[in-house]
């Protein structure tokens, strides 16, 4: 086996077997440093020799790992014995580390990853880590950062985890219920990046956004009651049809106005439309009202066809259940279309005056718009050239930058 095929097997069991190992040792940095020593392993040996059972054989190699590492510990010479008489007990079931459990140990996998004491760049990292299956440099270029920045990060994390006790197991259902949001959180933020890189010369991280689409999946069929799940993994879905069409083959952006629907992923579609019903059962939250305000662009033949009126309504609505800035210019950018430019460059004035998207190129990018709408070309162009200085991400400033040149 290669080492494409290596890490095809490593993304898909790797969120399994940590949890796993997790529960097996009771200390989650180990079971992650284990896993990884496995995989490393795997590299040099599979090309090699094939195992029958691949995913057998990482768990096997890495509980060995595991039990080597706590037999180094002078302080756990108890655990030890107690592992190692497991592992002697317990090795022909190695392929298989109690099932039964297995779901609830890659959820609870996802809770720990995306426990409160760890910081937001931390939860992402590990997250991306030890439930994707990501590498250290995986997730460095998904971000733009160095990886040791990542290293360090995932570093930090296991040593916050480990120094505030927290065990390996799901809240129960009421905590779990509260924790559910920044475990999405985590999610949305890795889905944003890839559908939007930040920063860089690509304007699209596929690879990143689908990675959350996977991790989406996986929560939803693990929670499959909570409706906000199925509403993030249908905003997923709906953005990502969206995919094929954002962009020229040699990675320019192509406007929505200009997009060819017929290269939407129709499959994506259905699967998001499905996921929002699912959502829409008990009402709809945050990220359902965003999958429906997805939805409608979605189920539009163009810009002109889109029911622009039941965005304006989504967008109040969302405004009203998960209030932001950035909620309201793109409620003034629906207020543009269904009523015209004037009224929404009054909601964009406002967020200036109170200055809560400071910094940000958003807002300069939506005023310019409506301003060269209105006819104000001079402004509009100043406020694109504005916009464009902010934007960090290559492809969006020049795109930036030909609009305001249009304008001269």
């Amino acid at each position: 086996m290669d080492t494409a095929g290596v890490e095809a097997v490593w993304r898909i069991e790797s969120a399994r077997i940590v949890a796993a190992l997790t529960r097996f040792t009771g200390d989650f940095g180990l079971a992650e440093d284990a896993a990884q020593e496995a995989v490393a392993e795997a590299l040099v040996s599979w090309p090699l020799a094939s195992p029958a059972n691949p995913a057998g054989w990482l768990m096997a190699t890495a509980r060995r790992r595991a039990v080597d590492a706590i037999r180094r510990r002078a302080t756990l010479q108890d655990r030890y014995a107690l592992l190692a008489a497991d592992l002697a007990v317990g090795s022909a079931v190695d392929d298989e580390v109690d099932p039964d459990r297995i779901d609830d140990d890659v959820l609870a996998l996802m809770f720990v990853s995306c426990h409160p004491v760890l910081s937001p760049e931390a939860r992402v990292a590990l997250t991306l880590r030890v439930v994707g299956g990501l590498s250290s440099e995986e997730i460095a270029r998904a971000f733009l950062v160095p990886v040791p920045t990542v290293q360090a990060r995932i570093t930090r994390g296991k040593k916050t985890i480990a120094a505030a006790g927290v065990p390996f197991e799901l809240p129960a259902a009421g905590e779990r219920r509260e924790r559910l949001g920044g475990v999405l959180s985590v999610l949305y933020v890795i889905f944003t990046e890839g559908s939007t890189a930040t920063s860089g010369d690509r304007l699209l991280r596929p690879e990143v956004a689908y990675e959350a689409i996977r991790l989406a999946r996986t929560l939803a069929a693990l929670q499959p009651d909570e409706p906000e799940v199925h509403g993030l993994l249908a905003l997923f879905e709906l953005t990502a049809a969206r995919f094929p069409a954002r962009t020229a083959p040699d990675g320019s952006p192509i406007l929505l106005e200009d997009q060819d629907r017929r290269r939407w992923d129709v499959a994506a579609i259905r699967r998001g439309l499905a996921a929002l019903a699912r959502a829409s059962t008990r009402g709809l939250g945050p990220y359902g009202l965003q999958a429906a305000i997805a939805a409608a662009h979605a189920s539009a033949p163009s810009v002109e066809a889109t029911d622009w009126d039941r965005i304006v309504v989504l967008y109040e609505a969302l405004g009203r259940v998960a209030p932001s800035p950035v909620v309201e210019l793109n409620r003034a950018v629906a207020v543009a279309m269904a009523s015209g430019p004037a009224q929404a460059l009054a909601i964009v004035d406002e967020l200036i005056v109170s200055d809560r998207l400071a910094g940000s190129h958003l807002v300069p990018t939506v005023r310019g718009e409506l301003l060269a709408r209105l006819g104000r070309r001079p402004e509009a162009r100043a406020e694109l050239e504005l916009a464009a200085r902010l934007c960090p991400n290559q492809r969006e400033r020049s795109v930036l930058l030909r609009k305001a040149a249009e304008l001269s």
